[in-house]
C-alpha cells in the first residue's frame, strides 16, 4: 500500500514537471518565476545527486513531509530532531538510518546536513530559521513565517542577505490547479478582477490528547496566542497569498471581527473571524473562517466581470457561456422573457436570477480536491513539489524567486488582521513593514 502511495506521488510530480516542460520559455514561467527550477532540463542538471537533509519537528506535519520525501529520488533524510520523545520516535520509524537529536541547535553543526526542514509551532519558525540561515544551512520552513511582524521583518532581511536558499511552505505556488487558474485569470479569461472571495470552514477543536497537564501549551500550540496566530496564520495565510498573486499587489487596509463562538474551552485565539481586505482600486477579499461547521469546506474565488474562477475544485465558470446547450438557452431564454414581463419597482429594477453555470475544468484529467478537513496536509496540493524543489535548491544552491516575498506579505497580512480584530478598527498597511516586492 505505501509503495503504491509512492509511486502515484511521484508520478503525480513528473507529470507536473512534464508539464511545466511544454510552458518553457512562456509567459507562464515569465509571470511564475519560482517555477523555472522545476523544468524537465533543470532536473537533468542534478541528475545522480541527492541534497542531505534534516527534519526538525516531528509532529504530524513532520511526518506529513517525511512521507513525501520517500518519493523525492533526489533526498536523503539524514537526521531528526525533536525534544517531545514520542514525535522523535514516530519519525525514527520512518527512517531508522537518521541520526536522532532532542536539540536542533546540535543538529545544525552537523557538517552532512545541507538544509533543514522546519515544522515545529509558529513561535519558533523565527529563531529556527535565522540560526539555520547562520549555520549556513539551506532552509525550508512551515507556514506562517512567523509569530510577530518584526520577526518576519528579520527572517525577510536575514535570507536578504543570506547566499542560502530559503523556501516557506506556500504550496499553493506549486499546485497545478492553481498555476492554470491563474494563467486564465492572467490571460483575461474572467475579465476584470471585481471581487475575491476565501473561506475555510472545518468542524473540529483543534485540541490534541494531552498525557501529562504540563504539556497542554507545548501540544495545543495552536489554541495559545504566545504561540499561534489562530485561524489567520494556520489556515488564511495560504488564501490570502492566492488572491495577492491574482491582483499582483497588496490591500492597503484591514478590518475585521473575530470570536471565540463555541470552543469556550480555555482557548486565546478566535473560532470565528470575518475579515476585509481592500486594494486601492476598491477591490476586496472577502475573508470568513470558523471551526465550528464544515458544511461549506474550503474555497477560493477570484471573481471577475466575465466570470469566475474557483481555484480549490480546479473549475472555473462564465457569465456569458457560449456552451450552453440548446435546450438550457432556450429555457433559460424563456425565463428571462417571462421576467422582463414583470413590472418593476423602479425603472432599473429587475429580479435576480441564478442561473446554472457550466463548470470548466482547469487541468485536464484527475486532480486533487482538499476539502479543506484535513489538520495535516492533502495529497498532491503542491507539496511534494514544493520541498522537492527545495531539495534541488540544496544541491545547486539556487535560490526560488518570490516565495520568501509571498510568504512576507501573506504573513504580514494575517498578523495585521488579526491586530485590526483585537482592536476593532481599520488598520492601513504600515510603512515600516513595506518591502520594495509589494505594490499596492
Amino acid at each position: 500500500m505505501e509503495e503504491n502511495k509512492k509511486m502515484e506521488r511521484e508520478v503525480s510530480r513528473r507529470e507536473f514537471i512534464k508539464e511545466l516542460g511544454y510552458l518553457a520559455g512562456g509567459a507562464v514561467l515569465l509571470s511564475m518565476p519560482w517555477l523555472k527550477s522545476q523544468t524537465p532540463e533543470k532536473l537533468k542538471e542534478i541528475n545522480g545527486q541527492g541534497a542531505r537533509v534534516a527534519l526538525i519537528g516531528c509532529g504530524s506535519r513532520g511526518q506529513y513531509h517525511l512521507h513525501n520525501l520517500k518519493s523525492i529520488p533526489h533526498a536523503e533524510v539524514v537526521a531528526l530532531c525533536d525534544d517531545y520523545e514520542p514525535n522523535l520516535k514516530a519519525a525514527a520509524e520512518l527512517y531508522p538510518k537518521a541520526r536522532l537529536y532532542s536539540d536542533y541547535r546540535s543538529l545544525l553543526e552537523a557538517s552532512d546536513v545541507d538544509g533543514v526542514i522546519i515544522a515545529t509551532p509558529l513561535h519558533l519558525h523565527a529563531p529556527m530559521t535565522l540560526d539555520a540561515l547562520a549555520a549556513g544551512k539551506h532552509v525550508f520552513c512551515e507556514k506562517a513565517m512567523a509569530r510577530t511582524m518584526s520577526e518576519c521583518r528579520a527572517v525577510y532581511e536575514a535570507y536578504k542577505r543570506s547566499d542560502k536558499a530559503l523556501y516557506f511552505c506556500m504550496q499553493r505556488m506549486y499546485d497545478p490547479k492553481y498555476i492554470k487558474g491563474m494563467e486564465r485569470v492572467h490571460s483575461g479569461l474572467i475579465g476584470e478582477i471585481v471581487g475575491l472571495r476565501c473561506h475555510w470552514f472545518r468542524n473540529a477543536d483543534w485540541r490534541r490528547a494531552v498525557p501529562s497537564p504540563e504539556l497542554e501549551r507545548r501540544i495545543n500550540w495552536r489554541l495559545y496566542r504566545e504561540s499561534s496566530g489562530g485561524l489567520m496564520t494556520e489556515l488564511a495565510c495560504h488564501q490570502l497569498e492566492v488572491c495577492n498573486w491574482a491582483m499582483e499587489r497588496m490591500p492597503e487596509t484591514i478590518t475585521g471581527m473575530g470570536d471565540i463562538v463555541y470552543w469556550k474551552d480555555g482557548r486565546e485565539v478566535y473560532d470565528n473571524v470575518n475579515v476585509i481586505y481592500r486594494y486601492a482600486n476598491g477591490v476586496k477579499i472577502n475573508y470568513e473562517s470558523l471551526i465550528s461547521n464544515k458544511y461549506n469546506g474550503m474555497e477560493d474565488q477570484i471573481l471577475g466581470h466575465k466570470g469566475t474562477v474557483d481555484m480549490t475544485k480546479g473549475i472555473y465558470y462564465l457569465e456569458e457561456d457560449n456552451q450552453l446547450s440548446g435546450i438550457r438557452q432556450l429555457l433559460r431564454e424563456g425565463k428571462e422573457k417571462t421576467l422582463g414581463a414583470i413590472p418593476t419597482a423602479g425603472p432599473s429594477w429587475r429580479p435576480e436570477t441564478r442561473v446554472d453555470y457550466v463548470p470548466h475544468t482547469l487541468v485536464e484529467g484527475q486532480i486533487s480536491v482538499n476539502s479543506g478537513q484535513s489538520t495535516v496536509g492533502a495529497d498532491k496540493d503542491g507539496s511534494d513539489v514544493i520541498l522537492s524543489a527545495f531539495c534541488q535548491s540544496c544541491i545547486t544552491g539556487e535560490k526560488a524567486e518570490n516565495v520568501v516575498e509571498e510568504a512576507y506579505c501573506s504573513t504580514l497580512l494575517c498578523l495585521l488582521a488579526n491586530q485590526a480584530m483585537d482592536e476593532k478598527r481599520i488598520i492601513t498597511f504600515p510603512e515600516e513593514y513595506k518591502i520594495p516586492y509589494m505594490k499596492f
